[in-house]
């Protein structure tokens, strides 16, 4: 049994864990590529990643209860019914992407402007991110397609589709942004049109795997509202967790901000390191969120707790390993993003920190997606907020306040992964989590 759960989680897991590099990678280039234009349009392109922050709030709300709704539907053996909730949710994302997108496209200019953006910023933030609202349709939907497939056992399709759609982003950033093969330079409006035309692919491609008939999800043009109502009543909390946290994390990087502009640059630079460094754990939860949900829909309860479980321990050793590596060689993965001294020092701290507490940050990962995966996002709501709030915003505020260094920063940081991975830990070996009714 173990040997067979295994391979399961290791199926699901590592294509997730690889789709969710390819996009870290993606947009480390397309930032790569706009630098080249100059400073004020790599600094748009960053800063729309602000933006996509608090939109994803709203993706959360259809997304997570969509995973936990539709992974408990196919471990009941209800396709049709899946199939049909896939459809009505269709129908949601393109309603919500439509203020969204009104929003994006006519007020781009003063999103910037009330960030604190330089004039020149904000007229490359317009030019980007009022192309990019055009197409808030096609990421929606291809938010929606990647997390139903993955509920559904499927994450390898992603995989493929991700891999081709990148190659394809990175060509047409090339094509558009510097205008060769025959095509007017576009700047930084190009590098916006590149990502839509893939996420247009994206969505093309799911598509055509939706519509095969052996496939054990599809879409089934017919309207379920009560199975919408389950959706929303699991992401309501799932949406409002990460609206919160998104709060949290915006006033956490002004407390880095007041430390100067190296401390912020090294947080920044230490932050994406950190983002490629925990893939492994970001798939493993995807994979537990899909068998917790499906294994709880077959009335399998104790095979949702063993799956959850192992996921957990296997995420564990993979960043544990990668935790080591940011532990005695920072300095390394620092050289491909920066030379500055200072730069270097800061990040390299950071990573160091980060380091110490992969192993526990996988903990939070994965069985905090088991819990979702269980429709228990009230006890992800509660842990995560109280945990980002308590136990490190204000404690990091009251010691920039009290004058200690950016090391006392990271060492809070550090101590709250290590206390909400404990939680999570106690939480689901408590196993409350089983009893929910999705």
């Amino acid at each position: 049994m173990k040997g067979s759960e295994l391979r399961g989680v290791l199926k699901l897991a590592l294509p997730a864990a690889f789709k969710q590099l390819l996009d870290i990678l993606q947009i480390l280039i397309d930032m790569v590529m706009v630098g080249m234009l100059s400073i004020y349009a790599l600094a748009a392109v960053g800063m729309s990643m602000q933006f996509m922050m608090v939109i994803n709030v709203l993706v959360t709300l259809y997304v997570v209860g969509g995973n936990a709704v539709i992974a408990r539907l196919i471990g009941e053996r209800r396709r049709h019914r899946a199939s049909a909730l896939l459809y009505t949710l269709i129908l949601f994302a393109l309603v919500l992407s439509i203020p969204v997108t009104l929003a994006g496209y006519g007020l781009a200019g003063e999103f910037y402007g009330w960030m604190g953006a330089s004039p020149e910023v904000v007229e490359a933030g317009q030019a980007y991110f009022s192309v990019l609202a055009l197409g808030m349709a096609l990421i929606f939907l291809d938010t929606l397609f990647f997390n139903a497939l993955s509920a559904a056992g499927d994450t390898t399709s992603s995989l493929y589709i991700k891999v081709l759609s990148a190659l394809l982003n990175l060509l047409l950033n090339y094509l558009l942004i510097f205008g060769h093969g025959g095509f007017e330079p576009l700047g930084v409006a190009g590098a916006a049109y590149a990502t839509l035309i893939a996420y247009g692919f994206n969505v093309l491609c799911y598509a055509v795997i939706l519509s095969r008939s052996r496939v054990r999800l599809g879409v089934i043009r017919r309207w379920v509202p009560g199975e919408l109502k389950r959706v929303l009543k699991v992401g309501g909390n799932a949406a409002l967790e990460r609206l919160i946290s998104v709060a949290s994390f915006i006033l956490f990087v002004a407390i880095i901000t007041s430390y100067g502009t190296a401390s912020l640059a090294g947080y920044q630079v230490g932050l994406r390191i950190e983002g490629i460094a925990f893939m492994p754990g970001l798939g493993f939860a995807i994979a537990a969120t899909a068998l917790v949900g499906q294994n709880l829909g077959a009335r399998n309860p104790e095979r949702a707790y063993s799956s959850g479980l192992l996921s957990a321990k296997v995420a564990a050793w993979f960043m544990g390993v990668i935790g080591l590596v940011l532990v005695a060689f920072p300095g390394f993965f620092v050289a491909f993003f920066t030379g500055e001294p200072a730069t270097v020092a800061e990040a390299s701290l950071y990573l160091q920190l980060v380091g110490i507490s992969q192993v526990p940050l996988a903990m939070v990962f994965v069985l905090s997606g088991a819990l979702r995966g269980a429709g228990a996002t009230k006890a992800t709501l509660y842990i995560n907020v109280a945990s980002l709030w308590l136990l490190r915003v204000l404690p990091s505020y009251v010691a920039m306040k009290s004058g200690y260094g950016i090391l006392a920063i990271y060492i809070i940081m550090t101590v709250e992964t290590f206390v909400k991975g404990g939680i999570f830990w106690h939480v689901f070996q408590r196993r409350e989590w089983q009893k929910i009714k999705v």
